[in-house]
């Protein structure tokens, strides 16, 4: 009798401990992907760059620091800039997205999102948003925000008003310092800052899917003398599948395929 009843006391507890088990901690650790450099380009070694995106052959880039800021239209295979927007020197500029035939680039502190027109980088209007801007991107309906936290909004492109936020999670712990910001068959991109990585997030769920590595991409020689000169852009080029990348204030921009290969 005291062994089935030792018994029934050691399954409940079980039920019970499973019943508050966080499911995070069931998931199995997230993948990490390496690199392999397809070529490499000239960036402005200038460019403290904030926000990266690639469309119809030119890449577009947001610069940051005051007095510095810009958006730029620059030309893949010789970085040089075709066009450009210089910002107010009390605006630093941030994240950066492609919506329609609009550009929208946050900013950091000022809560301004401001709104160009691609063909000629003519400011049309600009956003509020409360908080820091850092990265930005868009998927098919709405506009994604990171503010340096672990936390990712969603804002509707027409009204930049927020529908919703994720947490982004790793096997259950958050993952904060969240930058610039990419969407890419179906998942978000994101560098975390002062880091070599870039995490694969769930849009709906906020699970870290997987990592990129991006450790050793600039040789060491050509690392640049500055504490911020950071991993920090991500373009992805959908119609020939390849994933550019650089830094703030790199000579180079890479393009690069994973190993393996998770997107």
């Amino acid at each position: 009798m005291d062994s089935v009843r030792l018994c029934f006391l050691f399954l409940t507890f079980a039920l019970v401990s499973c019943r508050f088990l966080d499911p995070q901690q069931a998931q199995a650790t997230p993948p990490v992907s390496d690199f392999r450099v397809l070529q490499t380009y000239p960036h402005d070694p200038q460019a403290f760059t904030q926000g990266l995106l690639f469309h119809e052959g030119h890449l577009y880039e947001s610069t940051g620091r005051y007095g510095q800021s810009t958006l730029r239209k620059v030309d893949l295979e010789s970085g040089e800039v075709v066009q450009s927007v210089q910002l107010p020197a009390h605006r630093f500029g941030e994240g950066l997205a492609l919506w329609e035939d609009w550009l929208i680039q946050l900013t950091w502190q000022a809560g301004e999102a401001r709104v160009y027109d691609r063909h000629s980088l003519e400011l049309l209007h600009t956003f509020s948003y409360k908080g820091q801007g850092w990265g930005l991107t868009a998927d098919d309906t709405s506009l994604i925000l990171s503010d340096g936290s672990a936390t990712l909004r969603f804002f509707d492109p027409e009204t930049f008003t927020e529908t919703r936020r994720i947490q982004v999670l790793d096997q259950g712990r958050a993952v904060s310092r969240l930058n610039e910001l990419d969407y890419v068959k179906g998942e978000i991109l994101a560098n975390v800052w002062h880091s070599d990585l870039i995490a694969r997030i769930n849009p709906q769920s906020g699970r870290v899917q997987g990592w990129i590595d991006l450790q050793g991409l600039l040789p060491e020689h050509l690392q640049p003398q500055d504490s911020d000169a950071v991993l920090n852009g991500i373009a992805w080029d959908a119609e020939n599948q390849r994933l550019f990348v650089t830094g703030k204030l790199w000579p180079k921009l890479f393009a690069i395929e994973l190993i393996p290969e998770p997107l």
